[in-house]
């Protein structure tokens, strides 16, 4: 797993800092998510995420070399994603970020910002 020195940072160093430096790049978070609700394959990711292809090409890339994802041999010409122990220990965080967008990122108007989504890491609707 990488690792981040909090002196290298730049402005206030802090553990919030240097999560950022490995899984805030747009569309990290929302791999894991993919990979955390089942999708495994590729074009599963790009298809949840609807992100371009190389960008999640390159996001896997980064979440595999910081140890939050790896990849699963299943064929000679097939792979699959799964999420390690530090990318399972992420679901609380999508899940925060699940139930704070709906009530402050989601415009009060929005025909589905009432609709429930499932959470990440039981399965559970959440509003």
């Amino acid at each position: 797993m990488s690792t981040v020195e909090l002196a290298g940072l730049p402005g206030r160093p802090c553990p919030i800092a240097a999560a950022l430096e490995l899984v805030g790049e747009r569309w990290a978070l929302l791999v894991v998510r993919e990979i955390a609700l089942g999708a495994t394959r590729f074009s599963q990711i790009v298809r949840g995420t609807g992100a371009p292809r190389d960008r999640i090409a390159a996001r896997l890339k980064t979440l595999e070399a910081a140890g939050v994802v790896e990849r699963v041999p299943r064929t000679a010409h097939r792979d699959e994603y799964a999420l390690t122990a530090a990318g399972r220990a992420l679901t609380p965080v999508l899940n925060a970020l699940l139930a704070w967008g709906a009530a402050h990122a989601v415009a009060a108007d929005d025909p589905a910002r009432l609709d429930h989504y499932r959470s990440v890491t039981r399965g559970e609707d959440t509003p």
